[in-house]
């Protein structure tokens, strides 16, 4: 399996979106630092979404979408309705992203 992913910065509160074939083992370098330049410079991070491929080549479009300007307000859109379920993480406001 593939996995498209999405963190969000816990300080910045930035979207970061990546591909792997090891969900856990690619969360656990970004947080030890040990990720892309990006995340080196940015953890900590929370998983906030991810969806599972057969093929790598879905991946690596579904990733691409999550990186333009119009997968970015899809995922605000998740973010937003998550966080209104979810109060108590965080209010919906704080859910915006970059």
């Amino acid at each position: 399996m593939f996995y498209t992913y999405v963190l969000r910065g816990i300080k910045n509160k930035r979207l970061y979106a990546g591909i792997t074939n090891d969900l856990r083992r690619r969360f656990k370098e970004h947080n030890e630092k040990r990720g892309g330049a990006y995340t080196r410079i940015n953890a900590p991070f929370d998983l906030i979404f991810y969806e599972a491929y057969i093929y790598r080549e879905d991946a690596e479009k579904a990733e691409l979408f999550f990186k333009s300007g119009y997968g970015r307000e899809v995922l605000r859109d998740k973010l937003k309705h998550y966080f209104m379920l979810n109060p108590h993480r965080q209010s919906a406001e704080e859910a915006g992203g970059e």
